[in-house]
């Protein structure tokens, strides 16, 4: 397990290589932000990037999704994963915000979770990101990188990584940080192929030592 200094350290590393890791997910406003979260459940942000353009020019706020058939909503998300459950969750999550927050997005975790389709990551991103709350918001690769690097344990689910990572790293970076282990994460330590041979924190990753260890056993 890294130390809370090795762990300022290794962040500091992908600081520098990714200085301008922001949340990807197009949006213009809290709403928009809060339905291109849902619908990024187990989906790639470019997938929902392609999509979200033309369904915000459709659908502006609560109101529109609300009355919308559930089976024409099905349509314009099609191309995403899961569209059936995302359709009914955005449906029911529309109506819950007309009937309870006047239409508003609601701004705390807590409230956040109460809508339809919103769990704690979802809630962490909205919170963090459309109204600056500290979180750590913990998806795939957040997860990932934390564990191979030994910022926490292997066997840690995952709101256990995200208290780890509070502790570890000061509550005025919970939100750059998580933006920049998915950007690390998406583009350089990468679920199929990481890119440990040219890594800046490999001397501190135990992952990547034994990835490369195998290498050489492989080719040696």
């Amino acid at each position: 397990m890294l130390t809370k200094t090795q762990v300022k350290e290794a962040l500091h590393i992908i600081e520098d290589m990714y200085p301008e890791a922001e949340c990807e997910l197009i949006h213009s406003n809290p709403f928009e932000l809060l339905i291109a979260v849902v619908l990024s459940a187990q989906c790639t942000d470019s997938l929902v990037n392609k999509v979200t353009p033309g369904l915000f020019a459709k659908y502006h706020a609560p109101d529109d999704f609300a009355a919308v058939k559930q089976e024409e909503l099905e349509q314009d998300i099609r191309s995403i994963g899961l569209y059936r459950n995302k359709a009914k969750n955005i449906k029911k999550l529309s109506e819950s915000l007309i009937e309870q927050f006047n239409g508003e997005v609601p701004e705390t975790r807590e409230e956040l979770m109460s809508l339809a389709g919103v769990g704690r990551k979802t809630a962490n991103v909205v919170a963090s990101v459309a109204f600056h709350t500290p979180a750590i918001a913990v998806d795939t690769h957040v997860e990932r990188v934390s564990k191979r690097l030994g910022i926490c344990r292997w066997k840690d689910n995952v709101r256990e990584v995200e208290e780890t990572l509070m502790k570890k790293v000061p509550e005025e970076e919970w939100a750059q940080t998580h933006h920049r282990l998915i950007f690390f994460g998406r583009y350089h330590c990468k679920a199929k192929d990481p890119q440990c041979p040219s890594c800046p924190l490999l001397d501190m990753c135990r992952e990547g030592q034994k990835r490369m260890r195998q290498r050489e056993v492989k080719h040696g």
